[in-house]
């Protein structure tokens, strides 16, 4: 039981938003039904077309939570949003929650108990639900990154998204904010670099529901291509080579394997196979990489069968837990 004579820490709540009030509304009332007390929000809104402020006000009416809402005048990006509201943040701890997902009522509170009594611990994060508009279950995400992080993030383990992270502010200050020249995989490229000036905790449990519009997640494969990937080489490959050169040639087959899954997922057929084969290249011990391999010869034709099979096993394993 906790002692009630020990102030609980701060921790705050940065939302990025643009342009989906509903499912803002939605995150904002996880957010404001946390168990856990000594919680502020800080909402950016990245030069909606309509301001968030005014569809926020029955909301903050209502509590008795500390809720800020900034607003940029021009559209600079969810990474420039998140560090607006790292900027304004008077938390020990920050979380980020997308507009788009939701906590579960125990989120936040769980995520502050990985901290305690554990000074080197500067990242705490929690697994993930991805549930359809219609409340069905598409997968849940799981991870086994803990303490010393840096080589496992290197050989392409998964964290996860922003909304699943809480982090200390004094890392923050000491390995920086997250770069706002990636328009994807700046969670990983933030996560590298967290991982050198701490340890990382995982809390078994779904504590963030992921919303996506349809039964299928892409994103702007060719811009990750052509924009992150090679940025994401540029800033670590010395982080790896540091670690050996066996590692250099793991992240380099990590980075490479991460855009053959991005291939497969957006249906660029001849990327998925030709980076698949960088990945056996660089570092051909990998059975992810000879999966995506056998599924990128295979075509839509083996793809896509797979992902049905992959979104069943996930409903059939929700509904009997």
């Amino acid at each position: 039981m906790a002692d009630p004579s020990v102030e609980e820490p701060l921790v705050t709540a940065v939302i990025p938003t643009y342009g989906r009030s509903e499912m803002l509304r939605e995150a904002v009332d996880s957010v404001l039904a946390q168990t856990y007390d000594a919680l502020e929000l800080v909402v950016v809104d990245d030069a909606s077309p309509e301001p968030v402020e005014p569809l926020l006000a029955d909301r903050v009416d209502e509590t008795d939570r500390e809720v800020s809402c900034l607003r940029h005048e021009t559209n600079q990006g969810a990474n420039a949003a998140r560090n607006t509201g790292i900027r304004a943040a008077d938390g020990e701890f920050i979380a980020f929650l997308d507009d788009d997902d939701q906590w579960e009522p125990d989120s936040v509170a769980r995520r502050v108990a990985g901290f305690d009594g554990r000074p080197s611990v500067g990242v705490v994060y929690s697994d993930a639900r991805t549930v359809a508009e219609d409340g069905t279950v598409l997968h849940e995400t799981t991870s086994a990154v803990s303490g010393d992080a840096t080589t496992a993030l290197l050989r392409g383990a998964v964290v996860g998204s922003f909304s699943r992270v809480m982090v200390r502010r004094s890392v923050i200050d000491r390995a920086g904010t997250p770069d706002e020249r990636f328009p994807s995989w700046q969670d990983w490229e933030w996560y590298l670099r967290l991982s050198e000036h701490c340890q990382f905790e995982h809390v078994s449990s779904p504590l963030t529901v992921r919303r996506v519009e349809d039964d299928r997640i892409t994103d702007d494969h060719e811009q990750k291509r052509d924009v992150s990937y090679p940025l994401l080489l540029e800033k670590h490959r010395d982080t790896a080579e540091a670690h050996g050169w066996v590692w250099r040639r793991r992240f380099e087959a990590a980075c490479a394997r991460s855009l053959a899954a991005s291939a497969l997922q957006n249906g660029f057929w001849g990327d998925a196979v030709r980076f698949s084969l960088l990945a056996a290249r660089r570092y051909p011990f990998s059975s992810s990489t000879a999966l995506y391999l056998a599924l990128s010869l295979g075509g839509p034709g083996t793809f896509r069968p797979a992902q049905a099979i992959k979104r069943r096993i996930a409903n059939l394993r929700h509904r009997s837990s």
